[in-house]
């Protein structure tokens, strides 16, 4: 077993195109590390519709250079079997490290392959690279991105041509021929032939952001704005200078993209600790509200003042606010969200005579919605201009959210006011979440065979009036790997997380409210009820 794997790897280093890997490897096998190689090569970082993504090393499980290269062919190769012989695959990556040799390298074998290629001119938000596949009339798009994991990850995201994320069958067609590279020596990788883009197509993605906002809207709203060491800083404050909104206070210690994010422990503005920086500037600054993008500016996080100090909005807080902003300026057609965000939204929805829709997790599913005008997911993602972005986009969502910080400001109102409002209309929908990260995946699927086992029939004193397994698919969902549970006045949705060795529980309460005056009894109420909840499903899942 030792000899194979030795010889696995020494196979591995004799293609391995990077040196820095290479080094890696060659150490390795010098030192015969049998634990760190079966680590390695012990089965191939799967392909799916997350695209790829995977902590950087040597090694069949991990992104490098050599797998990105194969993927890059895989793609190739499928894009030439769906007749876009001559098509043109443009690339975008972000500021992590080895981003842009990844991009170069999938620049190099579509070019090889006989496709056109165009890389984005240096590293820049997610969202501009989905805007330019349907602005250049690509037939596919790649973005090298780890969106908000820790630094030593790397990923790889592709977009077909409508400009939304891969979704089955795509993912396993793509992933068969990326199987089906022989070796690395058989993918032709020329040294030029791809274009590198000027800033033309940023200019253009500048100018989709001012429709966005109503004409003649308020913007007033002062905010400050952390990039979380990622790429969003100049695009956002571009797109704020061109909207008239007063310029953002920095965070300046996370201002400027950093490959090692570190005064994070994990660079997402949901994990605990990492908006201490942004509320310090808050509180030294007195804006109207903070402003808080995630490595690749995909998701916008959005702080407010509240009781004397900063309060995080939960991303089903800013996705009911986004909605009613766009309600109250007319917007028509379909408001969709993923069926583990809030149902506030189909109360907000139908009340206007607005379609709502609930897709799997994900915005390559929101995406898809027929008639999109507006859709959100709970993790902070926002695609607020469809027809310019099919992606979440945090720098758009930004825009939008202070434009109603805006007009509720010149009313003498806040965010937290139309929060209020909401609940008494469509009464207060608390989420919360319950999230295990852990360092063996087996625990995941453990629990998930657990709770399928041994299905809980009520939590937290709640009567369980309907179970759905999600593996079997409805009318309008496709197969997941989840469980939802119907309670009375609440809901629960239990799923592995498709990027993050995670587990992820989506918890919501309904409480009716009569006035304004019974919301603090409503919210503390609804507090008690997750929390009764999450111990429950804790004990049940054995988590």
């Amino acid at each position: 077993m030792h000899d194979e794997l030795i010889a696995q790897a020494q196979a591995w280093l004799t293609e391995d195109p990077d040196p820095d890997t290479r080094a890696e490897l060659a150490r390795l096998i010098e030192a015969r590390d049998h634990a760190e190689l079966a680590a390695r090569f012990g089965g191939t970082l799967q392909f799916g519709t997350a695209g790829l993504r995977g902590e950087l090393g040597a090694g069949p499980l991990r992104m490098n250079r050599t797998v990105v290269i194969r993927a890059a062919a895989g793609l190739a190769a499928y894009l030439k079997k769906q007749g876009h012989d001559n098509g043109l695959v443009v690339i975008g990556y972000d500021a992590r490290y080895k981003s842009r040799d990844f991009a170069l390298d999938t620049a190099a074998v579509m070019t090889g392959a006989g496709l056109r290629a165009a890389i984005l001119p240096r590293p820049l938000p997610t969202p501009v690279l989905a805007f330019a596949i349907r602005h250049l009339g690509a037939v596919a798009g790649v973005e090298v991105t780890a969106s908000h994991n820790p630094p030593r990850d790397n990923g790889y995201k592709v977009y077909l041509g409508d400009g939304s994320q891969i979704v089955p069958p795509a993912d396993v067609d793509i992933a068969a021929e990326i199987a089906a590279v022989p070796s690395l020596t058989a993918v032709p990788r020329p040294t030029e032939g791809w274009d590198t883009l000027d800033d033309s197509v940023l200019d253009a993605y500048l100018a989709r952001t001012d429709a966005v906002l109503a004409e003649g809207s308020p913007r007033t709203a002062r905010t400050v704005y952390t990039a979380m060491h990622g790429v969003g800083k100049d695009v956002l404050l571009a797109a704020f200078a061109r909207a008239g909104f007063p310029e953002p206070v920095l965070v300046t210690e996370q201002a400027d993209p950093d490959p090692d994010f570190p005064t994070v422990a994990f660079p997402n503005p949901e994990e605990p600790g990492a908006m201490d920086l942004a509320f310090a500037k808050g509180r030294e600054a007195s804006p109207d509200l903070i402003i808080a993008n995630d490595p690749d500016a995909d998701r916008c996080a959005v702080a407010v003042p509240d009781g004397g100090d900063w309060r995080m909005l939960r991303g089903d807080e800013v996705g009911a606010l986004l909605a009613a902003h766009l309600v109250r300026r007319g917007a028509t057609g379909t408001f969709a969200e993923s069926i583990v965000s809030s149902s506030l939204l189909g109360r907000i929805a139908e009340k206007a005579g607005l379609r709502h829709v609930e897709t799997l997790t994900g915005f390559k599913w929101i995406a898809r919605a027929e008639g999109l005008r507006y859709g959100y997911e709970e993790a902070l993602g926002y695609c607020v201009d469809p027809d310019g972005v099919r992606d979440k986009d945090g720098i758009t969502a930004a825009l939008l959210v202070t434009e109603l910080a805006s007009q509720l400001k010149e009313e003498g109102r806040t965010l937290l006011d139309l929060l209020d409002d909401l609940a008494v209309e469509h009464g207060l929908h608390a989420t919360d979440q319950l999230s295990v990260r852990v360092e063996d995946l087996s625990l995941i699927a453990a629990a998930m065979t657990r709770l399928r086992e041994q299905p809980p029939t009520e939590l937290a004193g709640l009567p369980i009036t309907r179970t759905e397994d999600l593996t079997q698919g409805s009318e309008t969902l496709p197969p997941t790997d989840g469980l939802r549970y119907t309670l009375e006045g609440a809901r629960v949705i239990v799923r592995p997380s498709g990027t993050e060795p995670k587990l992820k529980c989506y918890l919501e309460v309904v409480v009716p409210v009569a006035e304004r005056a019974g919301l603090p009894e409503a919210r503390a109420k609804a507090t008690d009820v997750l929390e009764s909840i999450k111990r429950d499903l804790s004990a049940v899942a054995g988590i």
